[in-house]
Formats: structure tokens, C-alpha cells, sequence
């Protein structure tokens, strides 16, 4: 078997490996979506539909992974090669807990509703939404930065980030008012601040996803830097 064969099956393996993941990417992104959907509408059904889910997430991230292990061990990449293969690991596993905060959103829906306080809740839920969106946004940003190894898209990531961090703390500031005001919403309050917190964990992970890009395109370890640092680091 000839370099040129044993190499084009390589790029194969790499090829498939990484559309995976972005199938892993867009199915988590749909929970997401859900768990956002269901809050908004206080849908026990779509949240239950999102719990569903997770044991496919779960799944995909097992295979994957047990896959990238085949892979180093039988082609035993160097470089760029396995850097990609290192990346996609931490790619996956990031995925895995956008999925895992997107079910810690329905279990909260699923709560409330068992508790009755849907229908007298008068809390900032349109503001959540709206944190959320952020998030999602960010997650299909760096989902579509890893699909073009583009370091560019990846960095508008990193920028855009502070944005989900300053709509949580608004969040939370207004939530303990609302507990302040009214001492019967601090039950509700503290679930959908668990939820902000959820969601704000989602941008972190878009954010680990695209320094994980950078990694690969660069071979520069960005995390743990400011935006302009890493501006200077990959120039």
C-alpha cells in the first residue's frame, strides 16, 4: 500500500471524523434551541422532547471519541494532523455540556410547571430568551468556525463573549429585586438564575470551541488571554 493511498485515507478518516462532530454540534444546538423554546412557553412537552436528546449527545460524544483513539493509535498523526484530532476531542466534550446545560434548562421548566408557578410567574423570562439567543448565536458562530478552520470567525467569538457575561450579571441584579420585592418569587428567582448561569455556561463553551480553532489553524495555546493578546499571539 503505497504513502499517497495510506495518506488520502487518512484525510478520509479526518474528513468524517469532523463532520461528526458537527452533527453532534447541530444536534446540540437544537436542544438548546428547545430548552430555550420551552421556557419561553413553559412547555412540559418540549422539555421533556430536550431529555430525550441528551442520550443521543451522550452517545455521539462516546463513538467519537472512541473512534479518535482508534485513529492515534493505528495512523499516529503528528502536527497539524494531531492537533486537529486533539482539538476535535475538546470540541466534543465541550458539545457534551452545552447538551448537559440545555437539560439542566428543561429539568427547571419541567419544575416550575410541577410547581404550579408558571402561571403567576412575573419574572424577567423575555430577558432570559434574550440571553439565550445570544448564546446560540455564539454556538453556531464557533460551529461554523470549526467547519472552516477560520480563525478569524473565531476570534469574533472571543470578542462577543463579554456580551453574555453582562447580560447574566443584568439578569441576576434583577432577579434579586425581584426577591426583594416580593419574598413569594425567590423559589422561581433562584431556578431561572440557575438557568442564567446555565446559558452563560454555553457561551463559555463556544468560547473554549474557538480557542480550540485557533489551536489548530496556529499551534498557539490562546486560553487564559485577553482578545487583544490573542490578536498579537496568532498575527
Amino acid at each position: 500500500m503505497t504513502d499517497k493511498h495510506l495518506s488520502t485515507q487518512f484525510d478520509a478518516e479526518l474528513s468524517g471524523i469532523s463532520t461528526r462532530v458537527l452533527e453532534m454540534g447541530g444536534l446540540v444546538e437544537s436542544q438548546l434551541a428547545q430548552a430555550v423554546h420551552a421556557l419561553a412557553n413553559f412547555s412540559g412537552e418540549v422539555a421533556s422532547q430536550v431529555l430525550l436528546r441528551e442520550e443521543d449527545v451522550n452517545t455521539m460524544e462516546v463513538e467519537i471519541d472512541r473512534d479518535l483513539s482508534a485513529i492515534i493509535a493505528r495512523r499516529q498523526p503528528t502536527a497539524r494532523d494531531l492537533r486537529l484530532l486533539i482539538a476535535i476531542s475538546k470540541a466534543i466534550a465541550n458539545l457534551e455540556r452545552v447538551g448537559d446545560e440545555a437539560a439542566r434548562i428543561a429539568r427547571t421548566v419541567q419544575r416550575l410547571l410541577d410547581t404550579g408557578v408558571s402561571s403567576r410567574l412575573r419574572l424577567p423570562v423575555s430577558d432570559l430568551t434574550y440571553e439565550s439567543e445570544l448564546a446560540v448565536a455564539q454556538l453556531r458562530k464557533a460551529l461554523d468556525a470549526f467547519a472552516r478552520l477560520d480563525v478569524e470567525r473565531a476570534i469574533e467569538v472571543l470578542k462577543q463573549d463579554d456580551q453574555i457575561d453582562e447580560e447574566f450579571e443584568g439578569l441576576v441584579r434583577k432577579l434579586i429585586t425581584f426577591m426583594m420585592e416580593d419574598p413569594r418569587t425567590i423559589s422561581s428567582s433562584i431556578d431561572l438564575i440557575f438557568v442564567a448561569k446555565a446559558i452563560e455556561r454555553v457561551g463559555d463553551h463556544a468560547k473554549n470551541l474557538a480557542e480550540v480553532i485557533i489551536y489548530v489553524v496556529k499551534g498557539t495555546d490562546v486560553r487564559h488571554n485577553s482578545v487583544s493578546e490573542v490578536e498579537s499571539l496568532v498575527r
